[in-house]
């Protein structure tokens, strides 16, 4: 584990060459580095189908491989978050309060960096381009642990980035990835406290799990999507189908995609064969309680007690009959994972209960989940979604990764 103390080693050493690069530079950097990730397209794209090759050959689901996969279009989009992180407020050194004290002590709180953020995903390599970004700007170095699977894609993509910080004069340690994909070395990674500041675990249940449960780091706890879209008594069918088929088929390997639907009995026998025949374009299949399905009949199969809280990350809808929006949260509540979750209601009264007594750190009216994104936010690059209510909630951010300091000036004060 030598290895992996240098570099950690050489992260606190970066972090603090972090800390002093001021804003004008830092944006500079990353219009630098996503025009880079742009010129690098073919070399990143051929890392990536090595990976995805091999992903084949392990039987790799396609979900998994739709999260695994590039395109030039993609990289696209994980440069534009980098130019949008780069036009975004510096929130470092942000005063988020001051006062005087009766003794003439003047006090100030101020955003500062987090330090080195240790960031351990799975298999999807965007997040290498968005974390280095967000790290970056909020003045912190970071290491990352990639999934086995995108190792040869994020291995390219950290050698553009390092290679500009290189050429821009700047200490190339400020962003590390950890290359092993030996499982011990993630373990004893979690266990570096005394080098790293935080950790962020981003993927499904079991890896988050894992973190939680084994790491020495404080740890910033991102959680998977059982989301729900709930269809009430006075909700507009049309644009009801309409969000319901976005939020469930725009692109099923995401946590914000839905997973559950839960509709009022008033409009179930109207809704489901309305909403049956859209899905049916996709082959979505529904498996729905006893209620749901004698109005489906054999369009729908039967569900169990954990298709309810389960995250499919496929083309399968849970479906619920309720008979009020009362019971409609209380379902939603009780199978939540506290990620995102929608009302569909023409009724003001009825959502604002219903976003208010929801505990998610998203909760919509009228809108699809697949809003809930660092991007779509105005945030730029996100480096993942926060279920945790401490230190951190819903889309994280710039101002989400730093921490802050007090600053106390006086003029010779001591204490009686």
């Amino acid at each position: 584990m030598t290895e992996l103390i240098t570099l950690c080693e050489n992260a606190v050493r970066a972090k603090y060459k972090a800390a002093l690069i001021d804003t004008d530079k830092k944006n500079d950097v990353l219009l630098k580095c996503a025009k880079a990730l742009e010129e690098n397209v073919s070399f990143i794209l051929e890392a990536n189908s090595r990976d995805l090759e091999t992903a084949v050959k392990n039987g790799m689901s396609e979900s998994k491989q739709d999260r695994l996969r590039l395109t030039e279009e993609r990289i696209s989009g994980v440069a534009e978050g980098l130019v949008q992180v780069s036009e975004l407020p510096d929130p470092v050194g942000e005063i988020l309060d001051e006062f005087d004290r009766p003794n003439g002590m003047h006090i100030r709180k101020v955003r500062v960096p987090m330090g080195v953020i240790g960031i351990i995903y799975e298999s999807r390599p965007n997040v290498t381009a968005d974390a280095f970004s967000l790290t970056f700007k909020a003045g912190s170095a970071c290491i990352l642990k990639g999934g086995s699977d995108a190792i040869e894609t994020n291995i390219a993509i950290v050698k553009v980035l390092r290679d500009v910080l290189s050429a821009e004069g700047l200490d190339p340690d400020i962003l590390q990835l950890i290359e092993s994909t030996d499982r011990a070395v993630t373990t004893e990674f979690m266990k570096m406290k005394q080098y790293v500041d935080v950790l962020i675990p981003r993927g499904g249940a079991g890896l988050i799990r894992t973190v939680v449960e084994n790491s020495l780091i404080p740890v910033i706890e991102t959680g998977t999507g059982n989301c729900h879209v709930y269809v009430d008594v006075e909700a507009d069918l049309e644009m009801a189908v309409n969000i319901v088929f976005n939020a469930k088929t725009q692109r099923i390997s995401v946590c914000n995609s839905m997973e559950s639907l839960v509709v009022h009995s008033a409009v179930a026998d109207k809704f489901l064969p309305m909403l049956y025949r859209k899905l049916s374009e996709k082959n979505v299949e529904m498996r729905c309680d006893d209620r749901s399905l004698a109005v489906l009949g054999d369009s729908g199969v039967p569900a169990t007690e954990e298709d309810f809280g389960r995250e499919y990350l496929d083309y399968i809808l849970s479906v619920k009959t309720v008979d009020s929006a009362r019971e409609a949260i209380e379902h939603i509540n009780k199978y939540s994972t506290h990620h995102s979750e929608s009302i569909i209601t023409e009724n003001k009264e009825t959502a604002a209960k219903f976003l208010e007594g929801i505990d998610a750190a998203c909760v919509y009216h009228n809108v699809s989940t697949r809003f809930t994104d660092g991007f779509e936010f105005g945030f730029g690059a996100e480096i993942g979604i926060s279920t945790q209510k401490l230190h951190a909630r819903g889309p994280m951010g710039l101002k989400e990764i730093t921490s802050y300091k007090y600053q106390i000036t006086g003029s010779g004060q001591v204490r009686g």
